[in-house]
């Protein structure tokens, strides 16, 4: 597979295939992150769909000044946050979450991976949003401190002190639900 940089530089040239080839490499990560923000797989395919159109639109114009997975990251959080504040989307608590690989393994395993990533979801939508976001750049993305801190525009400490907050938040919601 081609560095990103050699495939932004051919896809400015138009060459088709390496702006796939980017799509492939990134889609999967960014359709998993986009679903962590709005428990919503058909908005999340939405917004990684919107934010590749435009990436290609004014590919000619796109400078690469850190690392691709980061910039579509980014992308894809401004595109999902927007969508919230439009109020286009509503947070779908029942709607399917996106779990890499959860389809090669047996039944039980499928449905004990649901109902983990159910309970997950419905404690994080519960948590503020500053803290939920920075736990899912933060897993999810797998974005440094210091990468959610730029994106988001805060200090590292903000970054890492809504991370423990709200992991902290979600142990306790999930220990009171197993206590039940």
């Amino acid at each position: 597979m081609m560095s990103d940089k050699r495939l932004v530089s051919q896809a400015k040239h138009g060459c088709r295939e390496s702006m796939r080839e980017i799509y492939d490499k990134y889609k999967d990560y960014l359709l998993t992150l986009a679903n962590a923000l709005l428990y919503d797989i058909a908005a999340a395919e939405d917004v990684v769909h919107d934010v590749f159109v435009s990436f290609t639109e004014s590919i000619e114009d796109f400078q690469l000044r850190t690392n691709l997975k980061a910039y579509l990251a980014k992308c894809v959080r401004n595109q999902a946050l927007n969508s919230i504040r439009n109020r286009k989307i509503h947070a779908n608590k029942h709607s399917e979450i996106y779990v890499d690989g959860c389809y090669s393994d047996g039944p039980v395993q499928v449905q004990i991976k649901k109902e983990t990533s159910s309970k997950l979801r419905r404690a994080l939508a519960e948590i503020p949003v500053d803290q939920r976001e920075v736990i899912v750049l933060r897993i999810k993305a797998d974005l440094s401190f210091r990468q959610i801190a730029a994106m988001l525009d805060i200090s590292i400490n903000t970054a890492q002190g809504r991370y423990r907050y709200g992991i902290e938040k979600l142990r306790s919601m999930l220990n009171r639900e197993v206590e039940k």
